[in-house]
């Protein structure tokens, strides 16, 4: 046996001494208490003895020994070929906490089940600089984790089946990295490529590679936009320089392939040849069974990797969570199966079940009628950011907001001084103050380029399933970054009315909840029709990286805010309403007391421009689902996971009405209509991650409004339709939002 062996021999024989002291108090307080309770893993049996031996084999096991049974508590088992084990046994079987050391050097340290490395530990190789710390399943890297590679690269993130597998960052030796998705070992998806002298490729790959659409830009601010390809018939796209007078307007996207990428390597580390599961332990200790049957200790009972869809991460929502697929041992923990039920105006939902979620939308593609109109859409938003401009103050002149400050572009078929050839019919293109929306994309911080990719790349818009109650149509961006809705006249007029206060507003407060504008525009088609389409682009409040399984449009008002659909109809795409709301959100004080703050604020701003009509529109992700899909329940005292200071685990940065952590604890209405509007506390708490903004702020109080409020106050309860004053309107906005949403204590 080696110097160092002996030593660690000689250190868990000084650590056995005490722990066979505890384990007979613990038995003596087992026996005292003479209650029956169910068996835990973690309570060892009565006829426990400490044992040291030798097996005819040539393995020796020193620990605790359970009488009729084999090893069970701590003890260590040394093989005769050098392989040695050290922590928790459970009925023969190597389980709980320990340390296996391979004859080489390598270690394992951590949790193991039925003698695989299984759930957290660190693997060290024989060369120290090879190591692996985070997840494992049945002796596989599978879930977050860290790996240093012996080359000195290191990548940090999700893992299947031992490789790279979801979101990750990857970083090499010489400086560079690679910050996106990961699949089966290589840069697959949306994903950002850094290099040490500072450019860097933001798009989609593919193998390893850039394929798709993607943008490529230098340290200057040049940059290129185009669809990328290493066979360079598919390549095409547009160079923009940071100099538009240098006259330099050709690069060839091939240098990515051939030069940047050539020392981006992933690298691979050294591979489990033995595991603890694949050792024989031979418990015979006694000349009767001298035979010394070999028993296979640690077989695979109870672990399982599932399907390949375990560990999925969707590139569209960008949803990151362990799947359906995934076998528990018996006896774990399990949803409630119990149905809980809720009151609304009389009637009752079944619990609470969420449905796989699925893109909203149907792809426009060529014969869809309004195919054309997008791409002329596109066509001009790619004109509008992509020309050269000066650089963007966010101080800007009161002539920027002028009504008359629009720009007109012609855009004939067969192309212009300044703008491409197209297939779309001919049409013209107005841009609405263009000075205004450039410095708010910049105070947004949106890349031009990214802006350009998402709404003019070679993906195809989405427009949603029916338009909404003004008539006015919704389109997607296929990343789900942006929304884009059709606009009356009056929105636009209200919108570049509000213009100078909505820029100071979201200036002020970089918190804001209210809604993002990009950019308003108008498209007019030629022909006898002479159609106008105006349209505002905007920020998807739901684009994150968690899956929206409820949503809620709240205005604080009852008359018909009522989705009356069963929960089965229920689709995690429904919109449900005031009345549908069966739920109060409890959060971190921090998180609270910023929210009050920013809602006066907002409600302030709204109110002084006579708006009214608006909506909170709240996304709920339930954090722990069950294998059925309804949401697991947590313990009254436990708090949410993550607050102010702390993000959660592998999510997007925190930022109010973003990735908000926090509980949601079921409401039940009584039976009584539309007189509770919020329902009275259960104590049945839920695990969540909010996303909410403040959306439709274009609505002003106008004569229709107050036709509407004059009308129906005579059949209604004038507080409970939504056409009020805007001052009546944004003070019971606020007691209601008030209401729903509380300090967790």
């Amino acid at each position: 046996m080696s110097n160092g062996l002996n030593g660690i021999v000689k250190a868990w024989e000084a650590k056995l001494k005490k722990s066979r002291k505890a384990a007979k108090r613990r038995a003596n307080s087992i026996f005292t208490a003479m209650s029956v309770a169910h068996v835990d893993d973690d309570i060892l049996p009565v006829d426990l003895s400490d044992v040291e031996t030798a097996f005819p084999n040539g393995d020796i096991y020193t620990g605790q020994w359970a009488a009729a049974s084999a090893a069970h508590g701590h003890g260590k088992y040394l093989w005769a070929d050098g392989h040695m084990y050290i922590g928790d046994w459970r009925n023969g079987r190597i389980t709980g906490n320990g340390k296996f050391i391979w004859p080489g050097g390598a270690t394992y340290e951590g949790r193991f089940k039925n003698g695989h490395l299984d759930g957290e530990g660190i693997y060290t190789a024989a060369a120290a600089d090879d190591f692996y710390r985070g997840s494992f399943i049945c002796n596989v890297k599978h879930g977050k984790g860290s790996q240093n590679y012996p080359s000195g690269d290191h990548y940090e993130g999700h893992f299947r089946r031992n490789l790279p597998d979801g979101k990750g960052r990857y970083k090499w030796k010489n400086g560079n990295q690679y910050i996106g998705h990961w699949r089966r070992g290589g840069m697959n998806g949306n994903g950002t490529m850094i290099w040490a002298n500072g450019n860097r490729y933001d798009g989609t790959w593919e193998n390893g590679l850039p394929r798709g659409n993607g943008t490529y830009r230098w340290v200057d601010g040049s940059f290129y936009v185009g669809i990328w390809s290493k066979d360079q018939d598919d390549q095409s796209g547009t160079y923009y320089p940071s100099d538009p007078q240098s006259g330099v307007f050709e690069w060839d996207p091939q240098e990515v392939y051939s030069v940047g990428l050539s020392d981006c390597r992933v690298s691979k580390c050294e591979e489990i040849s033995v595991f603890p599961s694949d050792m024989s332990v031979d418990w015979a200790s006694d000349e009767e069974e001298c035979g010394g049957e070999m028993m296979r200790r640690g077989g695979s009972e109870g672990c399982s990797l599932g399907s390949e869809s375990d560990l999925s991460f969707d590139c569209g929502s960008g949803s990151l969570e362990m799947g359906a697929g995934v076998k528990w041992e018996e006896g774990s923990a399990t949803a409630d199966e119990s149905e809980k039920s809720r009151g609304v105006g009389g009637t009752a939902r079944n619990h609470i079940l969420i449905k796989p979620t699925k893109k909203q939308g149907l792809t426009i593609s060529k014969g869809h009628k309004n195919y054309e109109l997008m791409l002329n859409l596109q066509l001009g938003i790619r004109h509008a950011v992509g020309r050269p401009a000066p650089t963007t103050s966010l101080d800007l002149k009161s002539s920027a907001f002028d009504p008359r400050d629009k720009v007109w572009t012609r855009f004939p078929r067969l192309g212009s001084k300044h703008t491409p050839p197209h297939q779309s019919c001919e049409f013209r293109w107005k841009d609405y103050c263009p000075l205004v929306f450039r410095a708010l994309r910049k105070l947004f911080k949106v890349d031009p380029a990214d802006y350009m990719i998402s709404i003019c790349g070679n993906d195809a818009l989405r427009e949603l399933s029916s338009p909404g109650k003004s008539g006015s149509f919704f389109y997607l961006t296929n990343d789900d970054r942006y929304m884009i809705k059709t606009m009356k006249k009056s929105e636009a007029k209200v919108l570049i009315r509000m213009l100078s206060a909505y820029y100071n507003h979201v200036r002020a407060s970089e918190n804001t909840l209210v809604t993002k504008f990009f950019g308003l525009h108008c498209v007019k088609m030629t022909g006898p029709a002479q159609k106008k389409v105006r349209f505002v682009i905007m920020g998807n409040l739901f684009c994150t990286e968690y899956a929206i399984h409820r949503r809620f449009d709240l205005k604080g008002s009852s008359h018909g805010r009522l989705t009356e659909k069963p929960e089965s109809e229920i689709e995690p795409t429904t919109t449900l309403k005031d009345l549908d709301l069966n739920f109060i959100f409890r959060l971190h004080k921090s998180w609270f007391q910023e929210f009050c703050s920013q809602v006066d604020k907002d409600c302030d701003f709204l109110e002084q421009e006579r708006i009214m009509d608006y909506s909170l529109l709240v996304g709920i992700h339930f954090r722990d689902m069950s294998h059925s899909g309804q949401p697991l329940n947590i313990s009254a005292d436990r708090t949410p996971v993550g607050n102010a200071d702390q993000n959660i685990e592998g999510a997007q940065t925190a930022t109010l009405g973003s990735n908000i952590p926090a509980r949601a604890e079921l409401t039940v209405r009584k039976n009584n209509g539309e007189a509770q509007l919020v329902g009275e506390p259960t104590g049945e708490y839920y695990d969540v991650i909010l996303v909410f903004g403040i959306i439709d702020i274009l609505q002003d109080y106008d004569i229709s409004k107050k036709l509407e409020h004059a009308y129906k106050s005579f059949q209604y309860d004038p507080s409970s339709i939504s056409a009020v004053d805007p001052k009546q309107y944004s003070k019971r906005f606020r007691d209601f939002i008030y209401k729903i949403f509380t300090q967790d204590s």
